[in-house]
């Protein structure tokens, strides 16, 4: 998953994330250590200075593990990296990452320790342009009702029936709903930002596609909620969720 950071100053960010997924939120429970990865690319970097550390615990406290960054600054690359996060190209595989370097070795010496991640990076780059089968759709035939949580991991989510309020459903990939969506919905969970939503009766308590997301107030003022619908990321300008009637 990637968090796009759209200003540089963080308060109301982590204020609302605290808010959302914090301690004692209604949704605590929605990540479960999940990895993400900071892109700084429209947060103004290095002006004025990001307070990382502040954010990096505002991730762990909502159960989200902090594993690298990317498109930053001189200055907040450094103090990232001094945080223990990796330095990730645009293209990375979140869960290839993941996996290599779990795989490191126990170094000491910072200089080495910066050349196994140059190494690192490098292989899993070589390793994601080759082409693979893409896995088959998880199919939930299912009614899912509050309390329930399904994750379509490298993946879409294809629902058959109703996704009751307090419901959790999450997608790499597309999510597609034939009965009504309610709960918390979350395609392109693992940065895919071409992910798509699309709905019979679109009537979520929270929408997200890579990591850019609206809930309460947002969408209770949706002109759609309730209706046909699909949901993309905007194409030009800073990401916002667009929402579209589903002509059937």
């Amino acid at each position: 998953m990637t968090l796009l950071l759209r200003s540089p100053h963080l308060q109301n960010i982590m204020a609302e994330l605290s808010a959302q997924f914090g301690p004692g939120s209604e949704s605590h429970d929605f990540f479960d250590d999940d990895l993400v990865i900071v892109d700084f690319l429209q947060a103004g970097n290095d002006h004025p200075p990001i307070d990382i550390q502040s954010l990096m615990q505002t991730l762990k406290d909502c159960r989200l593990r902090p594993l690298g960054f990317r498109s930053a600054g001189h200055a907040v690359a450094a103090t990232a990296a001094s945080l223990g996060l990796v330095s990730v190209p645009p293209e990375l595989s979140r869960a290839k990452l993941a996996t290599k370097v779990s795989a490191l070795p126990s170094v000491n010496t910072g200089g080495a320790v910066k050349e196994v991640v140059r190494e690192v990076i490098k292989e899993v780059v070589k390793e994601v342009v080759r082409e693979t089968p893409a896995p088959a759709a998880l199919v939930i035939d299912k009614h899912l009702r509050s309390g329930q949580k399904i994750h379509a991991r490298g993946t879409d989510l294809v629902l058959l029936a109703a996704v009751n309020q307090g419901a959790e459903v999450i997608a790499d990939g597309n999510i597609h709903a034939y009965g009504p969506l309610r709960g918390k919905v979350s395609a392109g969970f693992d940065g895919n930002v071409n992910a798509r939503i699309f709905a019979l009766s679109m009537d979520p308590e929270y929408i997200s596609i890579a990591g850019v997301f609206q809930s309460g107030d947002q969408l209770l003022a949706n002109a759609l909620l309730g209706k046909p619908a699909k949901v993309r990321l905007s194409q030009d300008g800073p990401p916002r969720l667009v929402f579209e009637p589903l002509h059937v």
